[in-house]
């Protein structure tokens, strides 16, 4: 699949619905408490661990955070381009790795199944890139005397 087929902008626009979904609860603090209080219980149901008790500097990184990821989402729903799935797949590499670093530190194991998420948009937006890039080089190799 190339970046700049149909089917990519829908990847792009489907990792947006994802992250839209999946943080807008983390944008205030009013509905931070209560995705705190869902996930320590899906992840204490689940045997995976609860989340850290919230602080107030916990809401605000958490806040800034969805209020980021939310603006983002909307512009890659309304308006996706390649170069946003580009950027979107650097952002979950970025963000994997921060999730692991967490998991490998003792954060709670409810994380995993974020992490598998982040990783397989991260992967499916960029292994395109990837491709036009070595295809671009493979001709341009050939070209040459």
């Amino acid at each position: 699949m190339s970046p700049a087929a149909p089917a990519y902008l829908r990847l792009v626009r489907t990792s947006g619905w994802y992250d839209l979904v999946v943080t807008a609860g983390f944008a205030t603090p009013w509905s931070y408490a209560l995705v705190h209080r869902l996930l320590s219980a899906a992840g204490d149901a689940a045997g995976l661990g609860t989340m850290p008790a919230l602080t107030p500097m916990q809401t605000l990184y958490a806040n800034l955070m969805g209020s980021v990821v939310v603006a983002w989402s909307l512009l890659r729903v309304l308006r996706p381009v390649p170069e946003h799935g580009l950027l979107d797949g650097m952002a979950r590499v970025l963000f994997s790795l921060w999730q692991a670093y967490a998991l490998a530190h003792g954060g709670p194991a409810v994380l995993w199944p974020f992490l598998v998420v982040e990783m397989s948009f991260g992967a499916a937006q960029l292994l395109p890139w990837a491709w036009a890039v070595r295809a671009t080089a493979g001709r341009k190799s050939v070209r040459q005397p």
